[in-house]
């Protein structure tokens, strides 16, 4: 079986890791980050790490698959976009655990969490890169460079995320490590597609096809839009599932893009087949009811929702951008197609609804190669290796 080639990261034993590590994020809204940081954290704490899980902002919906939330989980909470105070509490907390590595999630996070490191230097303050080729506004740009003498590393999700970081924010190539993504396989498994369309109200019979994606522009629903309308011409009975929302608060005007999305829509005349279910805090029967998966996207990091799509051993069908062509074999766990090309993305969907034995097995396929490459066990056994690089590396200058 071929293996995901990653960058400066080889397996190693999660074993004879004592530190403790506080993992920081903007928000536990219905993210990608926000998931991973979650199931980084479960992950951890059974390997025998105390992790700890803080946020800037009481708005905390996932924390409910948190294990341990009530002692695990931390609020210092940005009250405005320029609270500087948050450094100043969140160093205190730093302080107050004894944390020896500090990873952060998002924006807002890694910044503060760069300037806390500066007020308690005995944690090592490890940043992510969760995307790939968008155009940061200026002051992210000038903050992360800034800031970067308090970074002692940053962990890319991608390859493509991790040249994205050294060419746009001048991250030494020495300093960013590549660790996809990973997804709990034992949570995330195959169910009976009759008994989950019956759990999600959806006919046992007809094809189903499902995106899941928060309402974001850079997830391109139109492209999903168009192929709808393509496969349609050939099943016109198909269900369509948008499973996602807008961001918390409106965040990057993804509540006016989902009011644009649901336009199109009617005017495509595709409201008897789109159906619109917002975010879901169990998706496992929402995937399992599908035939197959699509992700339209026309930039990423490494999508959670492909991983767990064939962990639930659906096929996935995606656009070939980010390291998209490395999370999906082509042909065996899916298939990639070109950005945009709805009709080359229609084409592969219709030829799994028409073969059910070849989709059944590319669905078994693709549930032993995430199992195989994209455990959680596997995610935290890698991000302890970067952990101990930039510990060793503290300690030797």
């Amino acid at each position: 079986m071929t293996t995901v080639p990653e960058v400066s990261v080889t397996s190693s034993p999660a074993s004879a890791f004592a530190g403790r590590v506080a993992l920081v994020v903007s928000n536990l809204e219905h993210g990608g980050a926000q998931r991973q940081v979650v199931a980084l954290a479960n992950r951890l704490n059974a390997t025998g790490v105390d992790a700890i899980v803080v946020s800037l902002s009481h708005y905390v919906p996932l924390a409910a698959g948190l294990h341990d939330a009530g002692t695990r989980l931390h609020v210092v909470e940005k009250r405005h976009r320029l609270d500087a105070t948050v450094v100043w509490r969140l160093a205190a907390l730093l302080r107050g655990r004894e944390i020896d590595v500090t990873h952060a999630f998002l924006f807002d996070a890694e910044v503060a969490a760069r300037l806390a490191g500066a007020l308690y230097p005995h944690t090592a303050v490890v940043g992510s890169e969760r995307n790939s080729d968008y155009v940061p506004k200026r002051r992210h740009t000038v903050a992360l460079r800034l800031t970067q003498p308090w970074s002692a590393g940053i962990i890319a999700n991608s390859n493509a995320g991790r040249q994205f970081r050294m060419r746009v924010f001048r991250a030494a190539p020495d300093s960013v490590f590549v660790v996809h993504n990973g997804v709990d396989v034992d949570r995330f498994a195959p169910l009976d597609p009759e008994l989950a369309r019956a759990k999600v109200g959806l006919d046992a019979a007809g094809p189903v096809v499902g995106i899941f994606a928060s309402f974001k522009v850079q997830k391109n629903h139109p492209m999903f839009f168009r192929m709808a309308r393509r496969v349609l011409a050939a099943h016109p009975g198909t269900v369509f599932l948008c499973v996602g929302g807008a961001l918390h608060d409106g965040l990057e005007g993804s509540d006016v893009h989902e009011a644009r999305m649901r336009e199109m829509v009617r005017d495509l005349g595709l409201q008897q087949s789109v159906r619109f279910v917002g975010n879901q805090d169990d998706p496992r029967p929402w995937y399992a009811a599908c035939d197959v998966t699509v992700l339209t996207s026309r930039r990423e990091g490494t999508p959670n929702v492909l991983l767990e799509s064939m962990a639930c051993g659906v096929p996935v069908v995606a656009t070939d951008v980010a390291d998209h062509a490395l999370v999906v074999p082509d042909g065996r766990a899916g298939f990639v197609v070109p950005c945009d090309d709805d009709a080359a993305m229609a084409e592969r969907v219709l030829g799994l609804l028409a073969r059910p034995a070849e989709r059944r097995e590319m669905g078994r396929a693709a549930r032993a190669w995430v199992e195989h490459e994209f455990s959680l066990a596997r995610l935290a056994e890698k991000t302890i290796v970067v952990y101990r690089a930039v510990l060793d590396r503290r300690a030797r200058t």
